[in-house]
């Protein structure tokens, strides 16, 4: 016997529809544009109708974020070592949040617990199986490497805002600031500073100021103190 169909119109949108709605939105304009009444206008309904698809706003950016670790390209490529497995891990989440720069504004310390999430944390997990550190090290070792892409990407991000507002680049900016910082340090109380300052003149700056450069720079010094500490856990070590 068939079940009875359900009473009531039936509804105009999915909600992965809403969710991809709310996701341009984001895209566009940024975090702070979400809220029910905007995507309502977006979707051509009333704000009472989003509810029907999601109880709140809290409960919609949820499912924006994982639906967005859902965009990334799968695990990493059979028969890495933890470190090229990481390391593609870490490049992935560089390329998402390019592309969804919001995601940055999120207060993770407490994520939504959606299936994409869970998965991802899986992956990395399973990932440093090979490294005989224990279920609990390694998801601090996860921790470490996850606080290193946040700081990583929230600075790449205000480089490039930095850039937008003032019109200038950070070559630029350290060009006109170096001459006047530099003639007023004293050369006995600076002299790493003033080190570091001539340094920087006879340095590729095309590569030594390029975001992505500098985020694979640290995501290696990372991944070397990763790399010691497994090395310390080892048996017979």
């Amino acid at each position: 016997m068939s079940e009875p169909g359900r009473r009531g119109p039936k509804p105009r949108y999915s909600v992965d529809q809403v969710v991809e709605a709310a996701v341009a939105v984001a895209d566009a304009e940024g975090l702070q544009a979400i809220s029910v009444r905007r995507i309502a206008q977006e979707l051509g309904v009333s704000p009472m109708s989003v509810y029907t698809y999601v109880p709140s706003k809290a409960e919609l950016v949820g499912l924006m974020f994982d639906r967005i670790l859902g965009e990334v390209d799968g695990p990493p490529p059979e028969g890495q070592g933890w470190r090229e497995a990481l390391t593609f891990v870490a490049c992935e989440r560089w390329r998402l949040t390019e592309r969804h720069p919001w995601m940055l504004d999120l207060a993770l310390h407490r994520p939504p617990l959606g299936p994409n999430l869970v998965a991802r944390h899986e992956i990395a997990l399973r990932i440093l199986d090979a490294t005989g550190l224990d279920d609990l090290t390694k998801d601090l070792v996860i921790d470490v490497l996850h606080s290193f892409l946040v700081g990583a990407l929230l600075e790449a991000r205000e480089a490039r805002e930095a850039e937008r507002v003032s019109g200038i680049t950070d070559e630029q900016w350290f060009a006109m600031a170096e001459p006047a910082l530099t003639a007023q340090l004293d050369a006995d109380k600076y002299p790493h500073v003033l080190r570091l300052g001539e340094a920087w003149r006879k340095a590729d700056k095309a590569v030594f100021a390029d975001p992505l450069w500098r985020f694979k720079f640290g995501l290696g010094v990372v991944l070397d103190g990763i790399g010691a500490l497994i090395q310390a856990r080892s048996p017979g070590v």
